[in-house]
């Protein structure tokens, strides 16, 4: 699809139009609707698209891209994403873009939750920046671009014989990751591996509601080749994971129960790692702080993803060479994608060498 018909076509309302004078600021935010490839089914929803709120930050000639995919789990929606923004408009025009850190801590201040709708800012300031200086992103924090990790590719919860034509079509990637958390778990698992012998990583989303039930299923689960496993239990339950903890031998990751950089101290003693991700923690500057402090404590870092565009997917895997493991694939997972930003090739990450988030438009 031509880029401008995609725009034209998608839900979109602008919060401010480029004010025409040179090097004045200007501020877009659009409603975009992604179609999936495939139903995607988790044990939260079901779905064939994902709205994602798209923001455009415009000033002296660069233009940054931002995006953030509301989570239903944190009672977010694209609108509620695209009022968010609003109500900090005025301040982002006539605020110094270059003093990203104090104006994102400004919009953290002023709007409570939208962590979606403030991650879309974030990265569009971020991508201006590093437009701004000339450098990629990954320059910008010292990273390596070489030390990408591999991504998984994600398989969503199915009937066994799509699971298994799933499986099929990720041929060229070297790492699975299933969801699970439903009754379905073990035929989902072995339609998989009916496949591929890959090796496996799963996410229960919290679908498990017991300790016995997660423990159970858990060294089930290694059994059959899974690495790791992310939130088997509901996030509130950290003293039960705790528990399974001690009495499993795969590592837990936590997701749902870490949201902030202030949730991971406490869960040191229940997972083994946290699974981070821009749209749930607000953007690039506070998951960057998030894995910081996981490292610093000793916890495996991991960087994931919503279903969204590259736009997202692209800022994540600028922090990639940070992490241990990446889960980096919503943008593969659609089939109108508006931009073309990072790569993979065997399951690595090719990180753009373009400033900014090093984005191009689909033509």
């Amino acid at each position: 699809m031509h880029r401008r018909t995609f725009f034209q076509s998608a839900a979109a309302i602008p919060l401010a139009k480029s004010l025409g004078a040179a090097g004045a600021p200007g501020i877009e935010a659009r409603i975009v609707r992604l179609n999936l490839r495939h139903t995607w089914t988790t044990t939260m929803s079901s779905s064939e698209y994902r709205d994602t709120l798209h923001v455009s930050y415009s000033r002296d000639g660069f233009t940054g891209h931002g995006e953030g995919a509301p989570i239903v789990r944190y009672k977010e929606d694209a609108k509620s994403a695209q009022q968010a923004v609003e109500q900090v408009r005025s301040m982002l025009l006539s605020a110094d873009p270059m003093q990203f850190a104090k104006v994102m801590a400004e919009v953290f201040r002023r709007v409570n939750g939208e962590w979606a709708g403030k991650a879309a800012l974030d990265i569009a300031l971020m991508d201006w920046v590093g437009q701004r200086l000339g450098i990629p992103l990954y320059t910008y924090f010292g990273l390596d671009p070489k030390d990408t990790p591999l991504t998984t590719f994600s398989i969503g919860i199915d009937t066994p014989e799509i699971t298994k034509q799933k499986t099929r079509e990720a041929a060229e990637y070297p790492i699975l990751k299933v969801k699970v958390g439903l009754a379905t778990d073990e035929p989902t698992i072995e339609a998989v591996r009916s496949v591929t012998k890959k090796p496996l990583r799963v996410d229960a989303n919290e679908g498990w509601k017991n300790k016995e039930e997660a423990v159970r299923k858990i060294n089930w689960l290694e059994r059959q080749g899974v690495e790791f496993i992310e939130q088997p239990l509901p996030a509130a339950m950290i003293e039960e994971t705790r528990w399974v903890r001690s009495r499993v031998h795969m590592p837990i990751i936590a997701d749902e129960a870490c949201q902030h950089a202030s949730d991971i101290p406490k869960l040191r003693e229940a997972f083994d790692g946290v699974n981070v991700k821009l749209d749930k923690s607000g953007g690039m500057l506070e998951a960057y702080r998030m894995l910081q402090i996981a490292k610093a404590l000793g916890m495996k870092t991991m960087l994931g993803c919503m279903i969204s565009s590259s736009v997202s997917v692209t800022a994540a895997a600028h922090l990639s060479p940070l992490v241990d493991f990446a889960d980096l694939d919503g943008n593969l997972l659609i089939a109108n994608d508006p931009f073309h930003g990072v790569r993979v090739e065997k399951g690595k990450l090719i990180l753009p060498n373009r400033p900014g988030l090093g984005l191009t438009p689909v033509k």
